[in-house]
């Protein structure tokens, strides 16, 4: 008895912690939800940036798709590198491409700061361009020794057209003496905006040119982004702003206000669902419960995670599928209680027997949703992300935390076949 009234008093401590992490934080390691979570365009407000490529009649269809994903790697990374970490860019059909900027309300202001031209030059310290992007067959990020030394380096390796290597060639020629005042470089720029400046020490003349990043604080991370740029700048079309809009907040907080009530309402119903057909086992399921929504905050705290209406009715809907595994199982423990199996044996079996079904079910809404993760877009990730962590944590918390009350249960000496909805005629 005393090992049983420990369990439950770890599992409330456990549970109540949970509780006040998500609702309160834990330092700064922890954030409380209201904070640690990021709400999309449609439930704060914002603004949406939709690009349409200009796309040349000889592009082919392959090359289209091709230059839009590297656009919108390009617009995701330019939104990283000024800021607006909440902002996400989308592929829209064939040649669209949608930015969402939550909380900015000044499209034009956030066009301004994005730019869409896409064009990458090479200047000089005078301002001379020699170099532009259509010069650049590929821009490469690599983490692999330049010299003899063997230690790894982030670079950029750039390869170049016959006319790229002379223009190059001749850049170099030009600059490498400028040692000595410090204008020995090559900016590189991005519609006009400064992003890199690789110094030139000796004369290139070759096709493949490596670009060392320095001492950057995060080095890979600036190689890849400017592997990325540069590959940006040889897009193959042009990108115009199609339309630009401002979405107000007052629908997003009324949203917000209508889910967070349908999500509470749906999590009562369930729970007395759960209490009023397996009594006790569905006391320890509601106990489960509050321990998964708790730790489905702090998960989604400190992730981060962009949440958006879409993403928002994937919490409501593992809120129903999280006692699902539960149902399978004490279904199985009322059958072997009534023909005469001990509660403690019904346990043991209700689990065993119910586990293949729990994790196959499982395994195949998490495929579906790292399927929605990996080919969508849009707010339709918002609730792939949502649905993909829901069904993860209720499976753990749902089959573990459950089958540590129902042990500690009988341990204590709750026994009586009625506390567990089977009464004494039903049983063989």
């Amino acid at each position: 008895m005393k090992k049983g009234i420990i369990q439950f008093l770890i599992v409330i401590l456990v549970v109540g912690a949970l509780v006040y992490a998500a609702l309160c934080g834990v330092g700064g390691v922890i954030k409380p939800v209201r904070e640690g979570v990021v709400l999309g365009l449609d439930l704060v407000g914002g603004s949406e940036i939709t690009y349409e490529a200009v796309v040349p009649e000889k592009l082919s269809a392959s090359e289209l798709q091709s230059g839009m994903e590297v656009a919108r790697t390009m617009l995701q990374q330019r939104l990283d590198f000024l800021g607006y970490t909440e902002a996400s860019a989308y592929i829209s059909g064939e040649r669209r491409l949608v930015v969402e900027f939550p909380s900015v309300n000044d499209p034009e202001a956030a066009v301004q700061k994005l730019g869409a031209t896409a064009v990458v030059n090479f200047v000089d310290a005078d301002g001379k361009v020699w170099l532009s992007g259509s010069e650049i067959d590929s821009a490469a990020y690599e983490n692999s020794p330049i010299d003899d030394s063997g230690v790894m380096v982030p670079h950029v390796v750039l390869e170049l057209t016959d006319e790229g290597r002379q223009k190059l060639h001749e850049a170099s020629t030009a600059i490498v003496n400028r040692v000595s005042d410090g204008t020995n470089y090559l900016a590189i720029q991005l519609d006009g905006e400064e992003i890199s400046k690789p110094y030139v020490n000796t004369v290139l003349n070759s096709s493949s040119v490596v670009i060392e990043i320095g001492s950057a604080e995060d080095p890979v991370s600036e190689a890849k982004y400017l592997a990325d740029i540069i590959s940006a700048g040889r897009l193959p079309f042009e990108l115009t702003t199609a339309k630009q809009q401002t979405i107000g907040a007052s629908l997003g907080e009324k949203s917000l206000s209508t889910s967070l009530k349908a999500g509470l309402i749906g999590l009562i119903l369930v729970m007395l669902f759960m209490i009023v057909f397996y009594r006790l086992m569905g006391l320890y399921s509601c106990i489960a419960l509050v321990c998964y929504t708790a730790l489905f905050g702090v998960a989604i705290s400190v992730f981060h995670v962009n949440l958006s209406l879409p993403g928002i009715a994937g919490i409501i809907l593992t809120v129903g599928m999280a006692v699902d595994a539960n149902v399978i199982i004490y279904e199985r423990i009322k059958e072997e209680i009534r023909v005469g199996k001990t509660l403690r044996y019904a346990v043991v079996s209700g689990y065993k027997r119910a586990l293949l079904a729990i994790i196959d079910a499982n395994v195949t809404t998490m495929i579906a949703a790292a399927v929605l993760l990996w080919q969508g877009t849009g707010t339709i990730l918002g609730f792939a992300t949502t649905l993909l962590i829901g069904v993860v944590l209720s499976m753990l918390v749902m089959l573990i935390l459950t089958r540590i009350l129902l042990q500690a249960g009988i341990s204590v000496g709750l026994v009586n076949p009625k506390l567990y909805c089977v009464n004494k005629k039903e049983e063989a």
